[in-house]
């Protein structure tokens, strides 16, 4: 095989190859030796049919094999002998071949620039640590009673009211006929949330328990069964039992409800939450400064085809209205985000940055916590998903990534309040609401939502 440069402009490539008949026909002699061994013809004895008979019958079909094959291998060694990193699939084009002739043909390949990484020790980021008061953790634990059911049974003559839990039998007709799905035991609803059938509820107001009532309700849109949706339908109700809310007593116990040892624990362990939550967020913004910095201190050629690539990723799902009123922002969008992969993924392999299968592993683990009870599904999706494999094993390594450059930045520690987190938080994504990572977006929509979560917290 011979390899020359044919042309070169910019990031692209254009390569002649040139494989001489000899090693062609060898191969060719080769497979067809292979096939001797195993096809059977009409007056031949296995692995007794002369290459002659043989090249005759399958010659064509077998020098299309070994065409592909030789194609295959040597655009891959040609490519690696210039040292060309392709930034897409090469183009191979045929400029002369045939049976008992040299192989001659041409690649063209769109390249990866190359990066000539400039030292990020003046980065500079801000690593911020929460200071999180007793207050502020017995606000949290206060709104987590406050969503945990608590309740006492009623005497046998007081009425059913708002907030009361009612437990309850019921059998269902419509138009007087019973119907799958229609019985129901020992069922419980929470008065005043309306969350059974709507308007069921209301009329459950006042009852006492061991009291039968009558309830005619409309069956919701969204029925199961859709011959019965949007029909009346009557609940004969027997009340088994009237409970009333009490508030919960914060104390060892409410805690070991909660699977902590105690309540000075649970104090602890709520309090490492809310500083985890804003330290998440705020490690978000400190990474967006990060990539900013480093995207402004290289320069390079980006590949076209990759951004084109990355561009139908951006605006898949947008109208074509929103396409041309967003054209330029996209483009830019797309740039950023492939100039940034180059980036990193060029400090990786300089410092030798791999994902082992155990770091996969464990990251899965971790989603599974998060999860209890879909440990099973949630391995199952990886496992025949390996797409999302890939994309998981791809934030590992950017996390990395990050770690490694944060490591050699210039980290300034800076102690702050929760106030003082909210007011960073809200800011930057006042400032920066189109101009985030590709690895940031759905994470910068967490922050606003955590953001939010918190704030109901402090107003409670």
């Amino acid at each position: 095989m011979k390899v020359t440069i044919d042309s070169k402009k910019g990031l692209k490539t254009n390569l002649k190859v040139f494989v001489d008949k000899k090693t062609i026909e060898k191969k060719i002699g080769i497979r067809l030796n292979e096939l001797s061994k195993t096809v059977n013809l009409k007056g031949f004895r296995p692995g007794k049919i002369p290459i002659d008979v043989l090249k005759k019958q399958f010659g064509k079909a077998v020098y299309g094999e070994v065409l592909e094959k030789i194609l295959q291998e040597t655009s891959a060694e040609a490519i690696e002998e210039k040292k060309i990193k392709a930034a897409s699939q090469p183009k191979i084009d045929l400029k002369s071949y045939g049976e008992g002739k040299d192989l001659n043909y041409t690649i063209e390949i769109n390249e990866l620039p190359s990066i000539k990484l400039q030292t990020i020790n003046n980065i500079k980021f801000l690593d911020y640590e929460l200071n999180v008061t007793e207050a502020e953790t017995k606000k949290k634990i206060d709104a987590i009673s406050k969503n945990q059911n608590n309740f006492k049974d009623k005497d046998v003559n007081d009425v059913a009211e708002n907030g009361d839990l009612l437990v309850f039998d019921y059998e269902a007709t419509v138009e007087n006929k019973v119907f799958e799905g229609g019985q129901g035991k020992n069922s419980q609803v929470i008065l005043g949330k309306d969350l059974f059938i709507k308007g069921f509820d209301k009329q459950l107001l006042g009852v006492k328990k061991n009291q039968g009532k009558e309830i005619v309700v409309t069956l919701p849109e969204n029925y199961p069964k859709k011959e019965f949706a949007n029909k009346k339908a009557t609940f004969k109700c027997k009340i088994l039992n009237i409970k009333k809310p009490e508030p919960i007593k914060i104390n060892d116990d409410f805690a070991k409800g909660l699977g902590a040892k105690d309540l000075k624990d649970l104090n602890q362990l709520v309090k490492k939450q809310i500083r985890d939550e804003y330290k998440m967020n705020l490690d978000i913004l400190a990474k967006e400064k990060i990539l900013k910095q480093i995207e402004e201190l290289h320069s390079f050629e980006i590949p076209r085809n990759l951004v084109d690539q990355e561009l139908k990723l951006i605006t898949q799902n947008l109208k074509k209205e929103d396409l041309e009123k967003n054209k330029k922002e996209n483009e830019k969008l797309a740039k950023k985000r492939i100039k940034l992969g180059l980036i990193l993924n060029e400090f990786g392999e300089k410092n030798n940055l791999k994902v082992n299968e155990e770091e996969l592993k464990n990251k899965i683990q971790n989603q599974m916590k998060l999860i209890p009870g879909q440990e099973k599904q949630i391995m199952e999706y990886y496992e025949k998903n390996p797409s999302a494999a890939a994309s998981l094993r791809g934030s590992i390594y950017e996390e990395k990534i990050i770690n490694l450059i944060k490591e050699k930045a210039k980290k300034t520690k800076k102690i702050i309040s929760i106030k003082e987190a909210e007011e960073i938080i809200k800011n930057a994504h006042k400032s920066h609401v189109t101009e985030h990572s590709t690895s940031d977006a759905g994470k910068s929509k967490k922050a606003k939502k955590t953001l939010k979560s918190q704030k109901k917290i402090r107003k409670k």
